[in-house]
């Protein structure tokens, strides 16, 4: 796969909620690897799309029949809607810059991204985000079954589980996505 970057590439920074950060231990890292992916992509003119989990009030999207996201829909219930969209302030979307919200793992489940994608043209992703095994992997699965391109950013993306993540950036997304980090993107889309 090529890493060149052209007007048929967006950045997806997924999940990069305060309240989903706060749960990781050590998030800075990561934090300041995905600004640097950002900022890259605004000086090179390469579309960012943001993507954040959100429920309505009560979460109704909720199955108890969804293990994953039953387990937490009490918390979530009692969450202000508005305080769990909130991106970390210092890596946030400026005016213009698209959100999408979407209601399960992946990045497509629930929201309005592949419509977005398809009016910009987009044909190749790279992936930024917490968690590995959550959105990350979710969003390559569903990606590549759409024939999108991908590159995932190694260290601009954290589980909480390093062993996980390690598995998942060596073994498993390089059969459907090209894995970098954060500066060999950069050096490669130049």
């Amino acid at each position: 796969m090529s890493t060149q970057v052209n007007s048929k590439t967006a950045l997806l920074v997924m999940d990069m909620q305060v309240m989903l950060l706060t749960s990781l231990p050590d998030s800075q890292p990561v934090i300041a690897n995905v600004a640097k992916a950002i900022t890259h992509a605004r000086q090179h003119t390469i579309p960012l799309i943001y993507v954040v989990v959100g429920f309505r009030p009560g979460a109704p999207e909720i199955s108890m029949m969804n293990k994953s996201f039953a387990a937490s829909r009490e918390r979530m219930a009692n969450t202000n809607p508005e305080d769990m969209l909130k991106i970390e302030p210092s890596i946030a979307p400026l005016s213009g810059e698209i959100t999408v919200i979407k209601r399960r793992f992946s990045a497509f489940t629930g929201s309005d991204l592949e419509v977005v994608l398809r009016a910009q043209g987009i044909q190749h992703l790279v992936l930024t985000g917490v968690v590995t095994s959550g959105v990350v992997l979710s969003t390559v699965r569903e990606a590549a079954d759409k024939d999108y391109q991908l590159t995932v950013l190694s260290d601009a993306c954290k589980d909480r589980d390093a062993e996980v993540h390690q598995v998942l950036m060596t073994k498993i997304f390089p059969r459907q996505a090209e894995v970098l980090k954060v500066e060999e993107w950069i050096k490669a889309s130049v």
